[in-house]
């Protein structure tokens, strides 16, 4: 079962804080407040699903820095980078750095909310990719080193006569390891299995 998501509200101004979460809870959002990034840090780790609404100029740690350290450490956790002293060299580090999105101030509420809700939909989606990657990691880890080996060769595209030679031993024997490895990858095909590993091999940005 999906936990219910959280918006999370680091904005150093309490009467913005507390206007957001009117605006949040009025649509039935959870919401978070913290009053600074060394506070959201304090709270860390803090994973999805959910957003975070990051206002840039805070006393302590800036919201951009922030920004990095919060993607490094939450990838289901889609920012918004909301400021009144926003820029176009600003927006731009923030857009490759990850953001979602950016929102300057004075903010629209509905323009907000819009989207608060389409970067939560984005957590959710991410959160049962970040499942899906660990259930296959899961599985590889069941794996043998001999199996490993075998499941390598086969995603090399390499027949069983090809594999047993590499790894000196019988054409029986790599049909032994081939078959353990479709069961623990709990896969039906070939095919099953190399869209397994290459979808893992995506997520994990390998070429």
């Amino acid at each position: 079962m999906t936990a219910e998501p959280n918006v999370h509200v680091i904005e150093d101004d309490e009467t913005n804080r507390e206007l957001m979460r009117d605006l949040f809870e009025s649509v039935d959002l959870n919401v978070i407040l913290y009053s600074s990034g060394d506070l959201f840090l304090e709270a860390m780790p803090v994973n999805g699903p959910g957003c975070i609404l990051l206002d840039v100029r805070m006393p302590g740690i800036s919201g951009l820095d922030l920004q990095s350290i919060v993607a490094k450490e939450s990838r289901d956790l889609p920012i918004i980078i909301v400021t009144a002293h926003g820029d176009t060299q600003m927006a731009v580090r923030a857009m490759k750095e990850g953001a979602f999105d950016f929102i300057e101030k004075p903010i629209n509420n509905q323009v907000l909310l819009d989207t608060v809700n389409k970067a939560l939909a984005e957590s959710l989606k991410l959160g049962s990719s970040i499942k899906e990657q660990a259930d296959i990691q899961g599985r590889i880890d069941l794996l043998t080193p001999r199996e490993d080996d075998v499941l390598q060769m086969i995603a090399q595209g390499k027949l069983n006569k090809q594999i047993a030679f590499e790894l000196g031993i019988t054409q029986r024997t790599v049909e032994v390891h081939r078959a353990r490895v479709m069961e623990k990858m709990e896969a039906k095909t070939v095919a099953d299995l190399l869209r397994t590993v290459m979808s893992l091999d995506a997520f994990s940005g390998k070429p």
